[in-house]
């Protein structure tokens, strides 16, 4: 399999007791030079839910592996995004806690696949075409391997697992796109539509290193250069706006969000505000643009 392995360390590693995350942990726990805690995260979303916990805790222990646990209680019916937030909190808490360099997570080409359609259903911009990658505080080894080979590797080793009867429900978005169509692609459709999502990468990371530059020529104590934003192309603008929220930790915009900014940026008289997200709102001002956090 074409894994890559994290450098030497201390990491968390987030075990749902899947087969995913199991192959990931038994490829980990064979490396010496890496220090690992297993974490499980009981979403408390299904009834039978207990019985992962149960798996994932007896195979770190059995390992001789320290391992963290909580349970959430989210319930039934609770959004992947909702999910997903609880699970990063607990994961990050442990890694403070146990002063460890970063998460390790058992996401897969299948996933990086899904992620890149179920984006561009959304309407999502460049980014969300790509947003499944290794960053900062989170290592994903497995982005190169199809789950069949997972799936294989599980079965030769013996691995015990556990299946979550969620997954089945085409109810979800993702569950949706994996098994009506992700399963429309063969091999070399596959690698097609990998190979855009990887090129993309590249071609984002180029243009955030450029835009960076630009910023720092045209934003300065928390100020955008109106005069200049307002010369760009309406689709340039849109991506330097994007990256100005990001450089002020503002991740909670999409699409149809920054495409209103824009044409307010250009056209809104001074003294104008529009909220943004998360208690944010972007402040017009004669000759620049502002950003201010409204008071909770």
């Amino acid at each position: 399999m074409d894994v890559v392995l994290p450098k030497p360390g201390t990491y968390v590693v987030a075990v749902s007791g899947g087969v995913d995350s199991m192959v990931l942990l038994d490829l980990l726990r064979q490396q010496e030079d890496l220090h690992l805690v297993v974490a499980h995260l009981d979403h408390g979303m299904r009834m039978d839910s207990g019985d992962d916990r149960r798996l994932v805790e007896a195979i770190a222990k059995g390992l001789g592996l320290p391992f963290e646990s909580k349970q959430a209680n989210l319930g039934a019916g609770t959004s992947e995004a909702a999910a997903r937030k609880h699970r990063y909190e607990f994961l990050e808490a442990v890694t403070a806690d146990h002063g460890a360099d970063a998460i390790i997570t058992a996401h897969h080409q299948d996933d990086v696949l899904e992620t890149a359609i179920i984006n561009m259903l959304r309407g999502s911009g460049r980014k969300g075409l790509t947003s499944l990658k290794n960053r900062p505080g989170v290592v994903r080894p497995l982005l190169r391997v199809p789950k069949s080979e997972l799936i294989e590797y599980a079965k030769d080793q013996g691995l015990r697992w556990r299946e979550d009867s969620t997954n089945a429900d085409d109810v979800y978005l993702r569950n949706y796109v994996r098994h009506r169509l992700l399963t429309r692609f063969d091999k070399e459709g596959r690698a097609k539509l990998l190979k855009i999502v990887t090129g993309l990468q590249a071609t984002n990371a180029e243009l955030d290193t450029l835009l960076v530059k630009q910023l720092g020529l045209k934003a300065a104590d928390g100020k955008l250069d109106r005069s200049w934003f307002n010369l760009l192309p309406h689709t340039t603008a849109r991506e330097v706006l994007a990256s100005w929220l990001r450089t002020h930790n503002m991740r909670g915009f999409n699409t149809p969000t920054l495409e209103r900014l824009v044409v307010a940026a250009k056209v809104a008289p001074a003294g104008k505000r529009f909220s943004i997200a998360g208690g944010h709102q972007l402040v017009v001002h004669k000759d620049y643009l502002a950003l201010k956090v409204l008071e909770r």
